[in-house]
């Protein structure tokens, strides 16, 4: 999953909690970079993937009488054929995969999410963009006008 997508994910599973726990559950974005991530994976947790694909659409649901989320994900793959301009895009739902989990545990997938999201580069307040500590054109702040940055040529012109 890219980045964007593991922290809408945590997003959208902090707004599903706080409606289910009628707010009991509420994690602010100050909270999200004080909170430690949980340590240790799952005894039975896979060393190495068994499946390595593309994800096309992600889907979260929540089994109000099983008090279960199921995360699904579907495989996408893009065909290029000869002569054909647009590829084809086919959505493969007989290999999509599930994950069932608790209120729990979906605390705490949103909570190490948050924490892997701080520790990443930091990204701008206004439009999201990742900061490199170069210039940094934010379509926000300045109606997408590009920043032009003057280098000077460090040899002394004779």
């Amino acid at each position: 999953m890219e980045k964007e997508q593991l922290n809408r994910l945590s997003l959208t599973l902090d707004q599903v909690l706080a409606q289910l726990t009628e707010g009991q559950v509420l994690r602010t974005e100050a909270e999200a970079g004080r909170r430690p991530a949980p340590t240790g994976l799952p005894a039975d947790f896979l060393n190495a993937p068994e499946y390595d694909y593309r994800a096309s659409q992600m889907g979260l649901t929540y089994d109000e009488r099983n008090e279960l989320f199921n995360f699904t994900v579907t495989p996408v793959e893009i065909v290029l054929e000869v002569g054909v301009e647009e590829p084809t895009v086919l959505i493969r739902e007989d290999d999509a995969i599930s994950f069932l989990f608790t209120q729990t545990q979906a605390q705490q997938l949103a909570s190490a999410i948050a924490a892997l999201m701080s520790a990443g580069r930091p990204v701008c307040p206004l439009c999201g963009a990742p900061l490199d500590g170069g210039p940094h054109a934010c379509v926000k702040q300045n109606g997408h006008h590009e920043i032009v940055q003057l280098v000077e040529d460090d040899e002394e012109e004779e």
